[in-house]
């Protein structure tokens, strides 16, 4: 955008570039994040054949346009059935472009469902809400109807059902409590402790993946491979963190688990990059 169309660009414009562009970034700072068990990183492509590091960061940047139009759709509007159901039609027509730009592989469908929520709760909120605030505009909104939804349940609402246990969409509608409750406490403590930023990320993903029922997981390695990734991101934890050679050690146990159980943790990515969003946000 010319500095000319800056100035003359409304609050609402301006703010969604801001948020697009945030939101985007937080995509690609999560997958460069490293070493990542079982997920996509600078390493390699963690338990995934279809999958790697430049295909992420290019399924990442397809999203800005879909994230931009839902902050500028949802400035300073009211969590109704109306938004509800333009945000999902602006979500699926972000995981459309998604998949031209992957060939049909499935990036970011997740992350579309958390950010996409949390940018139109951040314009909801006018660019003045804190996370607490967002967050609890994200579970309004998620907690409403979309008529226009799939019926057909995609992988991960299949291993919710099967399993009974909460998935993505509860996630939302519960205000993101793996975020708000876990990730963001885990992150500041571990940043206060002295932990780099890589670290204190990876802390948080731990600390997610510590009792997140991860559909990703069970949908590739059922209920040992869930129990397999809480226990051993507990394990790093009780150790110290990954700033620690024990929970550094802790931590290749964990992935070196996730790769032989062919499970990748793609649910506590998904919030993660949630938390890493969260984290950055500045009112304006």
């Amino acid at each position: 955008m010319s500095l000319q169309r800056q100035l003359a660009a409304t609050p609402a414009e301006r703010h969604a570039q801001r948020l697009a562009a945030l939101a985007t970034r937080c995509l690609v700072i999560e997958a460069n994040l490293t070493p990542k068990p079982g997920l996509v990183d600078r390493r390699g492509n963690g338990a995934h054949h279809d999958l790697s590091l430049a295909l992420m960061e290019r399924s990442a940047h397809s999203l800005t346009p879909m994230f931009r139009e839902m902050a500028r759709q949802s400035w300073q509007r009211p969590a109704d059935i109306a938004l509800r159901q333009l945000a999902g039609r602006l979500g699926r027509e972000g995981e459309a472009v998604m998949m031209q730009v992957t060939g049909g592989v499935n990036t970011h469908r997740g992350a579309i469902w958390a950010l996409g929520l949390l940018v139109s709760a951040a314009a909801m909120c006018g660019g003045r809400g804190s996370p607490a605030q967002i967050t609890c505009m994200a579970a309004r909104l998620a907690q409403l109807p979309d008529d226009a939804a799939p019926k057909l349940f995609s992988n991960g609402q299949r291993a919710s059902s099967r399993y009974r246990l909460p998935g993505a969409r509860e996630e939302a509608q519960q205000g993101f409590p793996h975020v708000m409750n876990l990730a963001l406490p885990q992150l500041w403590q571990s940043r206060q402790q002295g932990a780099d930023s890589n670290a204190a990320r990876l802390d948080a993903l731990m600390a997610i993946m510590t009792s997140l029922s991860d559909t990703c997981v069970l949908s590739r390695a059922g209920m040992p491979g869930l129990e397999a990734m809480q226990q051993g991101a507990r394990a790093v934890l009780a150790a110290g963190g990954v700033q620690q050679p024990a929970g550094q050690q802790a931590l290749q146990r964990l992935d070196a688990e996730m790769l032989a159980l062919n499970a990748s943790p793609g649910g506590a990515a998904d919030l993660l990059s949630a938390t890493i969003f969260l984290d950055n946000i500045r009112p304006l």
